[in-house]
């Protein structure tokens, strides 16, 4: 049974509740679809190059977004890295969005084997390992790691699954999410590709509480941003077997939590600055009507003319802007036409 070792302190606790205001501030928010797709691309392209390059990989992040865009056919492993990490990142929004996403153990299988694909052979892709694994210091290359015993790695990593299933509804999925981040890196369950896949999997649990890193920003950025800091917190030093009954995830719930914090703040200076463009750019006549609409439940043409001096043919274009932005729809007809937010 997986019980891990951890405290609420004063700080864990204020970054909760920071985090929690966050996102409410965020969902609040409403933004045109053309302007979230192109911050979904970005975030991908970010998280894409931050997970692999906390592994070691050398590509820049011009040279992510040029593969990423252009998908070479002659690749070499690094690029395959990338590739792997984006495509899994738009598997697991896809089984997001169509509500068929659940953290499973056939999950984690299935998100390594896209991440190992082609570069692991298929004896380890999407499986758990059969063979002991070190983890070493990447600077001196001297061992600083055992993880489990191979005979012990798929209980372990049920029981941690279990754990999290079971006390979904008792704890808070911010707490669950960094338990099972830390949990996985000291469990080392896979042959490679530990991290990228970890990191994707607590992806799917913060998605899961309404924080959906997938298409608002990427917290792997965080962790690329201090990788000796990453590695010190999330990781143990010595025996598994000698550590195990010891280890306390306090620490590491800090750092996960405010790593969000830290993430979630770039992304809320950055999203005003997103689609500037003439195509998506929201005048303040628009913004009247959004809010008009919000505080009134709906609007007329003839509530619009009073809001503004424009033109009746000018409102009708805005009406009509506004329903392409999918930001509000159209309702009734003739005299009864009224308009709407759009459900989210």
């Amino acid at each position: 049974m997986f019980t891990p070792k951890y405290s609420i302190t004063d700080q864990l606790l204020a970054n909760i509740t920071r985090i929690n205001s966050l996102v409410r501030d965020l969902n609040d928010r409403r933004f045109p679809k053309i302007v979230l797709a192109e911050f979904e691309k970005t975030a991908r392209e970010v998280s894409s190059y931050s997970s692999t390059s906390i592994e070691g990989n050398p590509l820049p992040l011009t040279e992510v977004k040029k593969i990423l865009k252009s998908k070479p056919a002659n690749i070499r492993n690094s690029e395959k890295e990338v590739l792997n990490y984006n495509q899994a990142l738009k598997t697991l929004e896809q089984l997001l969005q169509s509500n068929k996403l659940e953290i499973s153990l056939n999950l984690v299988l299935k998100i390594h084997q896209q991440v190992t694909t082609g570069l692991l052979p298929d004896l380890y892709s999407g499986k758990l390992r059969q063979k002991p694994v070190v983890v070493g210091d990447p600077r001196t290359g001297k061992t600083v790691y055992l993880p489990p015993d191979v005979v012990q790695v798929e209980k372990l990593v049920s029981d941690l699954i279990s754990y999290v299933i079971k006390n979904n509804q008792e704890i808070h999925p911010l707490i669950l999410a960094g338990i099972f981040h830390k949990q996985m890196v000291i469990i080392h369950p896979f042959m490679d590709g530990n991290g990228r896949t970890t990191r994707l999997a607590t992806k799917v649990l913060l998605a899961k509480m309404g924080l959906n890193t997938f298409n608002l920003f990427s917290f792997e950025n965080y962790y690329n941003q201090n990788v000796t800091g990453y590695f010190q917190t999330v990781g143990e030093y010595g025996d598994y077997n000698e550590l195990a009954d010891s280890i306390d995830f306090t620490k590491w719930l800090e750092y996960f939590t405010g790593g969000l914090i830290d993430e979630l703040l770039r992304v809320e200076k950055l999203l005003p600055k997103i689609g500037t463009t003439p195509n998506s750019r929201l005048e303040t006549y628009h913004l009247k009507l959004i809010e008009y609409i919000k505080q009134n439940g709906f609007i007329t043409d003839r509530d619009y003319a009073k809001l503004t001096n424009r033109a009746k043919a000018t409102r009708t274009i805005d009406f009509q802007k506004l329903i392409d932005l999918e930001l509000i729809e159209r309702r009734g007809k003739g005299r009864s036409t009224h308009y709407v937010l759009k459900e989210n």
